[in-house]
């Protein structure tokens, strides 16, 4: 099969070793692969694939199964699905655990589908087991505009949530509002702090979803509200700060960090466990409408390169980057 290799800052399309699924997993043919922020990371060798993942990039895809090992149950030669993947989802094929696995939800097409898997899980995880939101609380999203940012506000809204959000440019802060986010500001303009402050008669948020890391730690301990919850979820900012203990205690507030890649496939805290409870209370939401994939840009997968590049500059797309690799299936 031909899959992405990355040569330092050179990514090309060449033949590799096709996977072959352990018995607990199925092949996938890919038709399209989500671009994240990891796979800049990961092709810089900042985010090596855990051990006995794949060194391919690409950690969600969407496809077609091919081959189904003995011990999967529940999926057949011939579904449509997306999944979260450890890497490996910039390749014609990938094998996946079948416990990673998500139908194609009503409503979106196949290669849009490969948008969804990664930022539906980090959200879930984070917001609603990690950060332990409740209906009616107030929550900032950073980067509103971004993969993840614009579906953690959509199912923000959906939770009964009211969502503060940031972003960098004057169509993200569109975005973020068509989106359902009740104030959005745009971050370059203006403090964050001091605009959360205000919307919430100075009370703060009492969950913020973090993207940035160190550059905003200070920030987003003054943004926060009693008994609050800060969740970091990326390091775009860096991954050094100094914390005024001070603060966090006077707040009784509380700091998680949490990723995906990492995580065990079964157990708790597992992937499994998430990619089930995502497809138990997101899914309805996506086949309703509530929730969407928001995607930016399609690009062939001979231009993951250029999508990196787009990626990491002033000109991002809101949402969600794509990378057709095969034809869409029939009638979707």
């Amino acid at each position: 099969m031909k899959a992405i290799v990355v040569d330092g800052e050179l990514l090309s399309w060449q033949s590799v070793d096709t996977p072959s699924p352990q018995p607990d997993e199925v092949l996938v043919a890919v038709i399209a692969a989500g671009v994240n922020r990891a796979d800049l990371l990961q092709r810089k060798g900042l985010y090596p694939p855990p051990p006995g993942a794949s060194d391919i990039l690409g950690l969600e895809c969407s496809g077609v199964i091919t081959a189904v090992g003995p011990e999967v149950l529940g999926w057949q030669v011939g579904d449509e699905v997306c999944a979260l993947l450890a890497g490996g989802g910039y390749a014609e094929q990938v094998a996946v655990p079948a416990a990673q696995l998500l139908p194609i939800p009503s409503g979106v097409s196949v290669p849009d589908a490969a948008g969804l898997p990664e930022a539906a899980c980090t959200v879930w995880s984070t917001l609603v087991t990690a950060a332990r939101v409740r209906a009616g609380e107030t929550v900032l999203v950073h980067g509103g505009a971004g993969g993840v940012g614009s579906v953690a506000i959509q199912l923000a809204v959906a939770l009964g949530l009211r969502v503060v959000a940031t972003a960098g440019s004057a169509a993200g802060v569109e975005l973020c509002r068509a989106l359902g986010a009740q104030i959005v500001t745009n971050y370059r303009e203006s403090d964050f702090v001091g605009v959360v402050r205000e919307a919430t008669h100075g009370n703060g948020a009492d969950v913020i979803l973090d993207v940035v890391g160190a550059k905003y730690l200070a920030r987003n301990m003054s943004a926060l509200a009693t008994g609050g919850r800060l969740a970091v979820i990326g390091m775009q900012g860096g991954t050094s700060a100094e914390l005024d203990l001070s603060v966090l205690l006077r707040k009784r507030a509380s700091i998680v960090g949490t990723t995906l890649r990492s995580r065990p496939i079964h157990g708790a805290g597992s992937k499994a466990e998430i990619v089930a409870d995502v497809r138990r209370e997101v899914w309805p939401l996506v086949a309703a409408g509530a929730v969407r994939p928001v995607i930016g840009a399609r690009l062939p997968i001979a231009e993951a390169g250029e999508a990196h590049r787009l990626l990491d500059s002033d000109r991002a797309p809101g949402g969600k980057i794509v990378l057709i690799v095969g034809p869409a299936a029939a009638g979707r």
